[in-house]
């Protein structure tokens, strides 16, 4: 019989976390509904997660495990979670217990009520100052440049409806960005409100090289900004050119004099140089993401399913 609900886990390198991480969610999902299952995506884990999520597994099948050939990344976990989940409702949340999976009755009853999507949205961060203006910076940068209106401070922690998930997956993308495709497959969506807690233990498996990945995932995905940036920027340069020559006469024929600049040649040759390599690198990424497309490598390699 299939599962009323999914949730999905991600996990790399969480070994301290394995044993609360279990106890929370099978007392938060069995006071929801006894029918359940839980994949649990070892995203290629160098310590003892694998182990400890087997012992798990001994002792309740409901949990299972997916697990990779290598360390594929938080995104493409989530997107073997979707591709393997069987439940009426799909749930996601990361293995760190920031995302608490109590709110998972809560999303639940938003859904039964006839909402397809419920999804997280933080009040307020825990991490440094620094981290949190960037994920401030980025969500609304985002936000004005996407074609879709991807939700402010919103993350992947939610839960949604097996026809949402049909449609996510059905599009087969080699860079996920799952917020941005769960916004743009559209159907009845509800902001839920929350405050993040901390992380429990262990360490941040984000870290600044990953985040600024999923940054460019989203605005290569999900916005044509850049392309338009590009654009304008050479239209201003123009202009300026055009600005700068008219000067250059003027001096010339009212003034009889001709501005002396090597100075001004050189910063402008380095200026145009500047960008041109920028034009040349965001020209760069969507080039390559076509390239990545076509060459339809799979996103994750999965070693062995224990279900």
């Amino acid at each position: 019989m299939s599962p009323n609900i999914t949730v999905i886990i991600p996990l790399f390198n969480e070994e301290v976390m394995i044993s609360k991480l279990y106890d929370r969610v099978l007392k938060s999902l069995s006071s929801l509904d006894e029918n359940f299952e839980v994949l649990c995506i070892n995203d290629g884990s160098s310590d003892s997660t694998e182990e400890k999520l087997l012992e798990i597994h001994q002792k309740d099948k409901r949990f299972k495990i997916l697990s990779f050939s290598r360390n594929f990344g938080h995104q493409a976990s989530i997107w073997a979670g979707l591709e393997h989940a069987k439940g009426k409702y799909i749930g996601i949340m990361d293995g760190d217990l920031q995302d608490p999976p109590e709110l998972f009755a809560s999303f639940h009853e938003k859904l039964a009520s006839g909402y397809d999507v419920v999804y997280a949205v933080r009040k307020k961060r825990k991490e440094n100052f620094l981290k949190r203006f960037a994920y401030f910076l980025f969500y609304r940068i985002l936000s004005k440049s996407s074609h879709v209106k991807i939700p402010l401070d919103s993350g992947d922690f939610s839960m949604f409806t097996s026809q949402v998930r049909d449609q996510m997956v059905s599009l087969k993308e080699r860079n996920p960005f799952i917020r941005g495709i769960r916004t743009w497959v559209g159907f009845r969506q509800l902001p839920f409100i929350y405050e993040r807690d901390e992380r429990d233990a262990g360490e941040v498996k984000y870290t600044f090289k990953k985040l600024v990945k999923l940054a460019f995932d989203g605005f290569f995905g999900f916005s044509n900004a850049p392309i338009r940036l590009m654009g304008n920027l050479g239209l201003f340069i123009m202009f300026g050119c055009i600005a700068y020559t008219i000067y250059i006469l003027i001096m010339l024929f009212a003034f009889d004099a001709v501005p002396q600049g090597f100075t001004t040649m050189i910063l402008a040759i380095m200026f145009f140089g500047g960008v041109q390599l920028f034009s040349i690198r965001v020209i760069g990424e969507y080039v390559y993401r076509i390239f990545d497309e076509s060459r339809q490598r799979p996103i994750y390699i999965v070693k062995k399913f224990y279900q």
